[in-house]
């Protein structure tokens, strides 16, 4: 039976067991942790969805801005309740003020305008798998993910190597290199094909695709049983998540990688993008703390497989985009500011005139983060770990 074929409402009707199973799963996202021969720490996050990084990192000081954003002007920085600003012409959304000291001390910064070579056909689907792939073009077959290849390039790795968390494993950590899984106590049993049935069937409908994503990014983890021990209060699934992957990279594991729902903001987005604004800050914050002195050696990169369009839609959301942002955190990287160029809102400068116009490639960042922190060869990151990147330009991410 063809996807178009299939009745949405019978198929939740019917699927009702599957979606409270869902609430205590990870179901689209895995942790993968690795051990390597060297001090810093990388943590890698994929924003499933698309974040829309025009509404996370707001130009106000771009004309054009105000003019495709009328339902953000409740936002502008100077409003009661409105962004913050943090360089006098981009401004932060108001549910990331909490990461505001982050910002001022340096550990937290953005790439805007960034993409991977995907372009025009907006899937969520083959988007997330090239940017897990880290390849130039769409293959006939994935067969690994551009994590996995990095560890590949390491010599002497030993032990649990990796080993992912959730139910399936990540494209970005798929290959070779030996991954050990991990799956919290979960009675939910989904193949990656039922999964992208449950993923095309409820994408059209806001009220399921929206409630789904909740469920998912609130059961990331499994409850941390030392924290339980302790009488610590229990933290949501994410804030689980988060303290789990700074309990192992404190030890052994030297990266780490999952993945965060809920990006996907096609209606009333003033609703939709803060509490995923609000889990993602929780993350980083419990990265910070958890990690303690370690912090000062880790980077986090986070990514999403398109921005969105410019311009507000009819539902006061937004459509699937082109470039977007690049978030990143932590004590090894250079933040307090923004980086890369800014290609303006004008209509004549959007891509397509409907996008914002992709000015460098995420994987470029991705790989000089790398380079920087582990001290990889450029001809490996450019040969073996992103297939045709050319890493001449400078990079200013690591400290």
């Amino acid at each position: 039976m063809s996807a178009g074929g299939l009745n949405r409402r019978a198929f939740l009707g019917r699927g009702l067991a599957l979606g409270c199973s869902a609430a205590a799963s990870p179901l689209l996202s895995t942790v993968t942790f690795a051990s390597a021969p060297w001090d810093a720490r990388l943590v890698v996050i994929i924003l499933r969805g698309g974040m829309d990084g025009l509404g996370v990192l707001q130009p106000w000081g771009d004309p054009a801005f105000a003019a495709l954003r009328p339902g953000m002007e409740a936002l502008r920085p100077g409003s009661p309740e409105g962004a913050h600003d943090l360089d006098g012409f981009f401004a932060l959304h108001p549910a990331m003020t909490p990461l505001l000291p982050l910002w001022r001390s340096g550990e937290l910064g953005f790439v805007q305008a960034v993409s991977t070579p995907y372009r025009d056909k907006r899937s969520h689907f083959d988007g997330q798998d090239m940017l897990e792939a880290g390849t130039a073009e769409m293959l006939p077959r994935f067969r690994d993910g551009w994590l996995n290849r990095m560890l590949q390039q390491v010599p002497g790795l030993e032990g649990e190597t990796a080993y992912t968390v959730g139910v399936p494993e990540m494209l970005l950590t798929r290959g070779p290199a030996h991954v050990m899984h991990w799956s919290p106590d979960a009675a939910l049993d989904l193949t990656p094909q039922a999964q992208r049935l449950l993923e095309m069937v409820m994408h059209d409908d806001p009220l399921f695709r929206d409630s789904l994503a909740d469920a998912v990014s609130l059961a990331q983890a499994k409850t941390d049983s030392k924290a339980q021990q302790k009488g610590a209060k229990p933290s949501a699934g994410h804030q689980q998540l988060a303290a789990y992957a700074a309990d192992k990279l404190r030890g052994d594991s030297r990266v780490a990688a999952f993945s965060l729902g809920g990006w996907d903001t096609h209606n009333r987005q003033d609703q939709t993008l803060a509490p995923a604004l609000t889990r993602l800050s929780d993350v980083l914050l419990t990265l910070r703390a958890d990690l303690g002195p370690v912090w000062e050696r880790t980077a986090v990169l986070a990514m999403t497989e398109f921005g969105r369009t410019a311009r507000l839609n009819g539902t006061e959301g937004t459509d699937h985009g082109t470039a977007g942002t690049m978030l990143f955190a932590g004590g090894a990287l250079r933040g307090g500011q923004g980086h890369g160029r800014w290609p303006g809102l004008a209509e004549a400068d959007l891509y397509q005139r409907r996008d914002l116009m992709p000015l460098s490639d995420v994987r470029l960042h991705a790989a000089a983060v790398m380079q920087g922190l582990f001290g990889l060869n450029r001809d490996v990151l450019e040969g073996a770990v992103f297939p045709g990147i050319d890493m001449s330009g400078p990079s200013r991410l690591v400290l």
